[in-house]
């Protein structure tokens, strides 16, 4: 496409609409080519007279039905700033194997930003090193970069002590809390477990015994402390960490004076920033997020989630009743019920659907649906065990429009109403459109700002409002799409989550790209409130993210993972390198043990009797995957962390899964997780992590088979476990198909020339370990680091040169450099104090080949590896 595009500029030039000139009888259909640029102006969207991105995409909607091939918008390089999302709806579609595509110019780096530019700093505290700037009015940002490099909110001690809760919040002796300004700016955070909890401030005050209250919004403080969201399956386990302490305190001017940290003062209009060492705000690139979205492509219909049976439109003829607290997995925990034959519900609605949730058992009866009056079908309840929320009724492909739907029973002993799902508009997804080497950036989401942040696990949430699950938006959204590709592209420096492929996407795609530096979640695939579907026009199905390198995700979340993925159907992670998180790398599934029978759910020791139903999730693929440098704040979780039963089975092999830093389990089942084929993957650097962990009875079914490990320590109390311990492998003795499996996970070469510890490229003999998220300017905040004389770290790379980086310190002695099998001499890394990521040995003008580098511990205590640079 890039040669035909090319090869059709001259023609291009001369026509109004950027359209190329036809080729002969033989050659593949002409590409038609709108170009745009970041002051594009007019409606000539040519390569002279670019137009903007909005002109070329409705350009673009009227060349599609008459294009022979696909319809290109060229983005020349620069800055596109945007106050709001770049939409593309249904209309703006191209056709299967023909999409419209986005793409960048070549060569060239077009960048989409949400961000604004803040000049003007001016000293305004010479003690603290405070600068402040006027920012545009209205800017609520929560994140903040300069030059390319993530500034934090201002933050407290870590772990403060003396603090006390209250019925209220929290109290402390300290009385100069009381002195801040504008406290209901503050926000108190506390990690625990595996969530992350945010609220804001509603007041800080005076104590009577001289200290201060610190006063939590009360809504808030409600939904992280006092009464915490717990339906239970399928939408949150049994664990419930609350509020229940202070991680620090964050967003209060007087907390100003760590370099690299910020303050807005929203009332004034103010940025407050201390820079960091070398930065020179006259020229550093201050950019502040303030658009919530950068990308949305939407089909219709939206979201959908059920109503309850106690929705005002649903109306009861005959005797029915009602059963409150059943506890039985249904939704919201109630249903309207009916023994009576003849007796009828109806729901009159707008949309062009209607779903209708009911019960399956043995005592469940048939039922007659009518739509506006007349006959559509006879469905029935009846089934072998007890099912909740089953899609009894579903009926789409109605002319939008007011419809009633009408079910009446007509045999067996019962039959119960759940909930019902509406579906308002025609089932119409966002098609055939692909993103090809494009920047995103610069988004923010101010929501946690007034209401919290009411963590469920992994990204997802609770809405404050309506306690019903949610996400962490994305700057880049895709609702009901089908066949959207994103190639080549790069999310980066976001206040959002990266890239949600949601509301039922199919068959798209995220490929060869970078995520990284995101505060949610890197990609989402998926739904956690679509398990009952039974339409496969309306489930996630046939997505792939592969050859992605997805790090740094839950920068400011920290419960977010690099690649989540919710109910969804052939789902493909394949070959992509995520790490340096601080919760899970990959989390795939949802719903723990609602898809387990009652059986495995009693024996796992559940307070309720029974909470089960279905999911189409399934034939999922986790393949060649690189996980590293998990956990770095929360605990609970792991490289790859797998989560409730699936109707088909799923293979996980190939990973590679490491440098796990706290709170880890290495392969982690967890509850509900079933059909799992997990087999030939390598596990190392578990820092005393179990190899692989089925806890509990309602983790069933899973085959674990032909894998490898630096530890033997497992745990297998799931049931009908097909199980074979790994083989346990010591001073990085891989045997041939370990290796083999460890040089085909991953992407292949990362891009830049540094080559972190934790990189594939590095293997490691005798005895190393690893940590991470240690704070000392590591390279990516991690090291490998042995106590064993001989134990040696190699690397192999083409290039002219290469240079090796360590820490210098007094516990730190000798080693040995060896470049192609021929001794190098030694160097030293003993130094008096302690020095991060210092170059003791390089080298340059070798010969463009195939190199190894080795580096060997001679002496000392300590020998650490912080990474090599590659020329």
């Amino acid at each position: 496409m890039r040669r035909a595009v090319v090869a059709c500029l001259a023609a291009v030039a001369a026509v109004t609409l950027g359209v190329s000139s036809g080729g002969s009888a033989e050659a593949a259909p002409h590409t038609d080519v709108l170009h745009v640029a970041p002051d594009g102006h007019g409606t000539a969207c040519t390569a002279q007279r670019p137009c903007s991105l909005d002109t070329a995409r409705d350009q673009a909607r009227k060349l599609v039905p008459g294009a022979e091939g696909d319809v290109v918008v060229e983005l020349q390089g620069g800055t596109y700033r945007l106050t709001g999302p770049f939409r593309l709806g249904v209309q703006d579609s191209g056709r299967p194997g023909h999409p419209v595509v986005y793409q960048a110019a070549a060569g060239q780096n077009p960048v989409l930003t949400g961000a604004v530019k803040v000049t003007g700093f001016v000293k305004t505290d010479a003690e603290k090193d405070v600068y402040r700037a006027k920012i545009p009015a209205g800017a609520a940002g929560r994140e903040l970069f300069v030059n390319g490099v993530r500034a934090d909110r201002d933050r407290g001690t870590r772990d403060p002590s003396g603090f006390t809760v209250t019925a209220t919040g929290f109290t402390t002796a300290d009385p100069g809390y009381a002195r801040w300004t504008d406290p209901a700016r503050v926000e108190v955070v506390r990690n625990s477990g595996w969530k992350q909890m945010r609220c804001p401030l509603a007041s800080i005050a005076p104590s009577a015994s001289g200290g201060s209250n610190l006063t939590v919004d009360p809504a808030c403080w409600n939904n992280n402390h006092s009464s915490v969201p717990n339906p239970g399956f399928p939408f949150n386990g049994a664990g419930l960490p609350t509020l229940d302490g202070i991680t620090w305190l964050e967003n209060a001017y007087q907390l100003l004076g760590t370099p690299g940290q910020f303050y807005i003062d929203q009332n004034a209009g103010y940025l407050y920033y201390v820079p960091r060492p070398g930065e020179n705000l006259a020229t550093a690139d201050v950019e502040l997020p303030v658009a919530p979205e950068l990308v949305d492509a939407s089909g219709t219909p939206g979201h959908l989630a059920p109503l309850n049976d106690t929705d005002w439109r649903a109306v009861y003829t005959g005797s029915w009743g009602y059963s409150g607290g059943r506890h039985l997995g249904d939704l919201n925990a109630d249903v309207h019920y009916t023994s009576t034959d003849g007796d009828a519900v109806s729901y009159t609605f707008d949309g062009t659907g209607i779903q209708m949730l009911s019960e399956s058992n043995g005592d469940e009866g048939s039922a007659d649906v009518f739509i506006d009056g007349t006959k559509v079908s006879t469905v029935s309840g009846n089934g072998p065990v007890r099912l909740a929320q089953q899609a009894m009724v579903s009926v789409t492909g109605l002319s939008k429009g007011s419809h009633t739907l009408r079910v009446v029973k007509t045999g067996g002993s019962y039959l119960l109403v759940d909930g019902f799902t509406v579906i308002p508009d025609p089932i119409a997804p966002v098609h055939d459109i692909t993103f090809s080497g494009i920047t995103f950036q610069g988004a923010t989401w101010t929501a946690p700002t007034a209401e919290g942040y009411v963590d469920n696990q992994a990204g997802v949430v609770w809405d404050p409002t309506t306690r019903a699950p949610a996400r962490i938006p994305a700057a880049v959204q895709v609702h009901r799409g089908q066949r959207i590709t994103f190639t080549g592209d790069t999310v980066t420096h976001t206040g959002t989550s990266g890239i949600d492929l949601a509301d039922q996407t199919q068959d798209s795609t995220v490929a060869g790209s970078t995520i990284t530096d995101t505060s949610g979640i890197g990609v989402a695939v998926g739904e956690v409130d679509d398990y009952y579907q039974t339409e496969p026009g309306l489930m996630t199905s046939g997505n792939t993210v592969s050859r992605t390198v997805v790090q740094f995700p839950g920068q400011e979340y920290a419960d977010a993972v690099g690649i989540w993925v919710g109910h969804s159907r052939g789902t493909t992670l394949s070959h992509n390198d995520v790490g340096y998180t601080p919760y899970s790398g990959i989390s795939i599934g949802w719903g723990w043990g609602w898809a387990s029978d009652c059986t495995l759910q009693e024996k796992q020791g559940l307070p309720n009797p029974c909470l089960h139903g279905t999911t189409y999730a399934g034939d999922a693929h986790v393949v060649g995957n690189h996980v590293h440098s998990v956990m770095g704040a929360l605990f609970d979780g792991g490289p790859i962390y797998t989560l409730g039963g699936q109707s088909a089975p799923s293979e996980f092999t190939g990973n590679v899964l490491s440098e796990c830093i706290d709170g880890c389990n290495m392969i982690y089942h967890d509850e509900g997780s079933s059909l799992w084929e997990t087999h030939d993957n390598v596990v190392r650097f578990g820092n005393g992590s179990l190899w692989t962990n089925l806890w509990t009875p309602s983790i069933h079914d899973d085959s674990i088979h032909d894998n490898y490990s630096d530890t033997a320590a497992y745990n297998n109390s799931g049931t009908g476990i097909t199980f074979q311990q790994a083989t346990v492998v010591s001073d990085g003795n891989w045997p041939a198909a370990a290796l083999a499996i460890i040089k085909a996970a991953g992407p292949g070469t990362l891009p830049g020339s540094a080559v972190d510890d934790d990189d594939l490229r590095v293997a490691y003999t005798g005895s190393w370990s690893s940590s991470g998220s240690r704070g000392d300017g590591d390279l990516d905040n991690g090291v490998h680091y042995t106590q064993q004389n001989g134990a040696a770290a190699t690397i192999s790379f083409t290039g002219t040169g290469a240079a090796f980086f360590t820490e210098t310190n007094s516990d730190e002695g000798d080693f040995g450099i060896t470049l192609d099998g021929v001794s190098k001499g030694t160097a030293s890394a003993n130094t008096p104090q302690r020095h991060s990521r210092q170059t003791l040995w390089s080298i340059s003008g070798l010969t463009d080949a195939p190199h190894t580098l080795t580096v060997t511990k001679l002496s000392g205590t300590y020998f650490l590896v912080d990474g090599f640079a590659l020329s």
